[in-house]
């Protein structure tokens, strides 16, 4: 199976199972080897008390296309950490496009780097991802 078509049944398989994503409204707009983009746009009740978006869920946002990007090539992996930087608020109606790419890929671990930016393509947030494969597993079975 060409590679592209593996990371193509690798974000069906993963989206059908991934309530939590498709609960804040995610969408899988491109994936490939090691790269992942996803949007989501700031709905009223993302919104804390400040009427700005959570930054809870501008990392959950990464952390969804980070688990795109690392797992394309259908061997199971998890994160093993992460770290996020919030740069810019984002507010009611804002598109955002979190963009996965990967850094590194060795043995069992590899490093994302994801940006976080919305529809005026300003930057909202930097989030670098830690990955560990789990030994032979697949998501999906070929």
């Amino acid at each position: 199976m060409e590679p592209q078509a593996i990371a193509d049944k690798v974000r069906d398989a993963m989206f059908a199972d991934d309530a939590a994503s498709q609960m804040l409204g995610m969408r899988v707009a491109e994936i490939a080897p090691g790269r992942a983009v996803l949007t989501m746009t700031v709905r009223a009740d993302m919104l804390n008390g400040f009427a700005i978006c959570h930054g809870g869920l501008i990392a959950t946002l990464a952390d969804s296309a980070f688990a795109f990007a690392c797992n394309s090539r259908n061997a199971l992996t998890v994160a093993s950490g992460f770290g996020i930087d919030i740069l810019k608020s984002a507010k009611l109606g804002d598109v955002l496009t979190a963009t996965a790419e990967e850094t590194s890929l060795a043995g069992r671990t590899g490093l994302y780097d994801i940006t976080v930016k919305n529809q005026g393509g300003e930057l909202i947030a930097m989030f670098r991802g830690r990955s560990y494969r789990l030994g032979e597993r697949k998501v999906f079975e070929a």
